[in-house]
């Protein structure tokens, strides 16, 4: 079975020969006037000089439908798919983002009732310590006030017992210096006058003597 193309058909003559057999023209001859390509279905005048395909005005209607078409198509898939996924990818964002901000927050008041407990426990800490330290100063001011008010007492008794002591020591060495002043008296008139003197006269003239000085 033999198949024709319309090409053929316009190229071969009225008269040809028998199917199958070859055709009288050369198939590589440029094809005449007003034939139609086959493969393109655009005249064969208009294929190398004709105006570009998206700025031909035959094919504007085709080219609005299509571009109807897509559009439809396109806002369609926006619309049903891609719209909807992304609008979920937003909010899921959003809600994470809510989330982060809520637990930031959580998370900053926990540390400021931890920093406003730490600085009352700190206050206070501070407070004690300066009572403690008030009282021991004072405890410390009492203690010294005491110890010196025993060592005080203590100096005023030994020095009450000195005193005394000297007292002692004093009478008893003027007690010494009369009996003293006796005995050297009377060795004194022995060695004078080569005899002895009466005891009551030579305490008489000590006496004497005691009483002019």
């Amino acid at each position: 079975m033999f198949f024709v193309t319309p090409a053929f058909a316009q190229e071969a003559p009225a008269g040809s020969a028998e199917p199958g057999a070859a055709p009288a023209t050369d198939s590589h001859a440029a094809p005449a006037a007003g034939e139609v390509h086959t493969e393109t279905g655009v005249p064969a005048g208009e294929h190398g000089g004709g105006a570009f395909p998206p700025f031909d005005s035959s094919t504007y209607a085709s080219q609005l439908l299509w571009l109807a078409i897509t559009f439809a198509v396109f806002f369609v898939l926006m619309q049903k798919v891609i719209g909807p996924r992304i609008g979920k990818i937003l909010e899921q964002r959003h809600d994470r983002i809510s989330q982060d901000l809520d637990e930031a927050t959580r998370l900053k008041a926990e540390a400021d009732a931890d920093v406003a407990a730490y600085e009352a426990e700190l206050a206070a800490a501070r407070a004690k310590a300066g009572s403690i330290a008030a009282a021991a100063r004072e405890e410390a001011k009492l203690k010294a006030e005491a110890e010196r008010r025993a060592v005080e007492a203590s100096l005023s008794e030994k020095l009450k017992a000195a005193e005394a002591r000297i007292a002692e020591i004093k009478a008893k060495a003027f007690a010494d210096v009369g009996t003293i002043a006796e005995e050297t008296a009377a060795a004194v008139v022995e060695q004078l006058i080569g005899g002895t003197a009466a005891k009551p006269e030579v305490a008489a003239a000590v006496a004497a003597a005691k009483k002019e000085a």
